[in-house]
């Protein structure tokens, strides 16, 4: 209520190294006033090796390789599952800093299991991946296969020219720079513009004008 109207505020992040459901009724009303702020809600992953399940890893290797995913894989599942995106429609979230491999993964996963147990799930009109598509991503720290089909088919699977955001993290140690997305071989111009700025322009309703008074959409 206080910073939404903010001319500064372009939207709403929660760290995702949490333990109380996403589903929880306590967040409704404040989900409620977001999508009537038409503001998005990005969910930022990282890791806890204070965590009993990936605090068992004697290497940060694993620790940062399954943290940064596992808990973010966790809070889209029970977001889709229990219907948030049916219950707020226009509340558009992003999932930062958990890279690209474990959304077709999940999404493969939650359709499954939802073909045998859809009663678990009543409020969904659509297979979970559905929900999954519309929802926006954040590219960094993006794997990268040695075979390209596999980093295209998950392109593919996320509907990646509408809904990827590039994002660096710099200066982390596992930053990426805006050539992990523009050297892709798959890509045409087009896409890469999206990619690389135009899709968070359109998402946060950004005002560009000034700084690039020539900018069209892609």
């Amino acid at each position: 209520k206080e910073f939404g109207d903010h001319p500064d505020v372009i939207g709403f992040m929660i760290v995702s190294v949490r333990y109380q459901a996403v589903h929880n009724n306590a967040y409704m009303k404040t989900y409620a006033l977001m999508e009537e702020l038409g503001k998005p809600l990005g969910f930022h992953s990282n890791y806890n090796w204070n965590d009993r399940l990936v605090g068992n890893a004697n290497r940060f290797l694993v620790t940062h390789a399954l943290g940064f995913t596992v808990y973010n894989a966790l809070h889209l599942c029970n977001w889709v599952v229990n219907g948030m995106p049916e219950r707020f429609p226009k509340l558009k979230t992003i999932w930062i800093e958990s890279g690209l491999a474990w959304i077709p993964w999940v999404m493969q996963r939650l359709d499954n299991d939802y073909k045998m147990r859809w009663s678990e799930a009543p409020s969904l009109k659509g297979l979970p991946s559905d929900y999954m598509r519309e929802m926006f991503y954040t590219s960094q720290p993006m794997e990268i296969p040695d075979n390209p089909d596999i980093l295209k088919m998950t392109f593919d699977m996320i509907n990646a020219d509408d809904q990827l955001l590039w994002a660096s993290d710099y200066p982390h140690w596992d930053m990426d720079v805006p050539s992990v997305i523009y050297d892709l071989p798959f890509l045409d111009e087009r896409q890469k513009r999206k990619m690389l700025g135009g899709n968070a322009i359109d998402l946060f309703n950004l005002d560009v004008s000034k700084r690039f008074p020539n900018y069209k959409p892609a």
